[in-house]
């Protein structure tokens, strides 16, 4: 029987979910969607894979996963809207699109970008807390505009994958670091200023960009210094970073397919 594969685009709050992959008895972004497909699809049988997985509440501007069916889809706007009526309102479905047998969403290259969203200095406004990370210190976000940039290009990242261990690959290339004032995400109750850290690469470790982001606010913070980051990034470093930061500011913002 000849099966049929859809690469479907999503974006999702995550502040609720316990991260993408499914858990025993906790609710995740995947366990919703396959949830939601199995109503949808009634006894259709199918299967789903995701692009990656993301953390406990962390946010999606965008990310993919893979269907696979036995039997085609007639008409993919009226699935895609179907779908999205059943999707609970801090899931929505963005494209849908067939894709050949060739198609991996796992293997297949492709590039990830993220965002970090944060501000300091003051207590802000609850409604922040889903998608913004509030630093009360004062930080010297100069002095963080120019950690960021450390990060670009290739270097051993080892201090920046939580729990390493000697037989993981830690020589890794980032596109983009840049630490850049937010005009993004926009609201009413968000502080005057606010931060993005924006992060872009192939392939990335388990918490790394929080870890990096960690390595920035104690940069900031003046516990750490240049080239405290500098070296980190060396093979012969033994550092390992101590502070994650926290999870509701991280953002998928984009996956490019390539």
């Amino acid at each position: 029987m000849k099966k049929h594969f859809y690469l479907v685009t999503v974006q999702f709050l995550g502040y609720r979910f316990h991260g993408w992959q499914k858990q025993p008895h906790l609710k995740t972004v995947h366990l919703m969607i396959d949830r939601t497909l199995k109503f949808i699809l009634e006894d259709q049988p199918f299967k789903t894979l995701g692009s990656g997985r993301t953390d406990a509440m962390v946010s999606a501007q965008e990310a993919a996963f893979e269907l696979f069916l036995e039997q085609p889809l007639d008409d993919l706007e009226s699935f895609l809207q179907l779908f999205n009526q059943n999707l609970p309102q801090d899931i929505r479905a963005l494209t849908i699109k067939e894709v050949d047998s060739s198609f991996n969403i796992i293997n297949n290259s492709k590039l990830k970008e993220y965002l970090y969203l944060f501000t300091h200095g003051t207590k802000n406004h609850p409604f922040c807390a889903p998608i913004m990370t509030t630093i009360l210190d004062s930080l010297d976000i100069e002095l963080m505009k120019k950690g960021a940039t450390c990060f670009e290009g290739s270097h051993y990242f080892k201090t920046y994958c939580y729990k390493a261990t000697n037989e993981g690959v830690y020589h890794r290339t980032i596109e983009t670091c840049e630490l850049i004032e937010n005009t993004l995400f926009t609201a009413n109750f968000f502080p005057e200023k606010s931060y993005i850290l924006r992060v872009r690469g192939k392939g990335f470790m388990r918490n790394q960009i929080r870890l990096m982001m960690g390595a920035l606010i104690k940069l900031g913070r003046g516990d750490i210094t240049l080239e405290y980051i500098q070296e980190s990034l060396k093979p012969e470093s033994k550092e390992v970073m101590d502070y994650i930061a926290p999870a509701s500011g991280l953002i998928l913002n984009k996956i490019d397919f390539t």
